[in-house]
């Protein structure tokens, strides 16, 4: 059990019969009234935000999240699999759970698969990865009136937005929280 009060960004918890990390929080002590505590909150099954607020000083159940690095072999079309590195047995996670994920996604790459219980809940990418571009929009002289920006297709299909210098045959590092261009590797 862990009180909302002792509430962090990343911990998980176990309530109203779903699994949920702490995006956000924020201690509200009114001047009348009781002190109470806003959440943001992520579903790890349904990849759902929603928001709460928890009276101070209750009580949740903490959620045991274990996480197996693993490595990404392959799409199946309604899946994705996964290996594990140690006893090289495969696992399948449905694409509907990936479909963030999958954005990020190359053949080879480690990531840690995030578990409670025996139920598979996703993965847990790293926080940025190399992606190269595929296609991407000629860079027009003199186009610098609104923020310098052109659009790039990367290897998975997610669209990019990269700045002017950034070629077809360039390698770029994009964040996975927000799929934003971070820099030309």
């Amino acid at each position: 059990m862990i009180s909302v009060n002792d509430f962090k960004t990343g911990v998980t918890i176990e309530f109203d019969h779903q699994i949920f990390k702490v995006i956000e929080f924020q201690h509200v002590k009114p001047g009348k009234g009781a002190a109470f505590v806003r959440t943001k909150l992520r579903n790890l099954r349904t990849g759902a935000v929603v928001d709460h607020t928890f009276n101070a000083g209750i009580k949740v159940a903490r959620a045991q999240i274990d996480y197996k690095k693993m490595q990404y072999s392959y799409n199946s079309g309604d899946a994705f699999v996964f290996m594990d590195l140690d006893t090289y047995e495969m696992i399948e996670i449905p694409a509907k759970q990936m479909a963030w994920e999958s954005k990020f996604l190359k053949e080879d790459m480690e990531v840690e698969v995030e578990q409670f219980n025996t139920e598979i809940l996703g993965v847990s990418l790293p926080d940025k990865v190399e992606l190269a571009i595929k296609e991407c929009e000629p860079a027009v002289k003199g186009d610098t009136a609104n923020n310098a920006n052109k659009a790039a297709i990367v290897e998975t299909g997610l669209e990019v937005k990269v700045p002017l210098f950034v070629q077809d045959t360039d390698i770029i590092i994009v964040s996975t929280s927000d799929g934003k261009y971070v820099s030309r590797k």
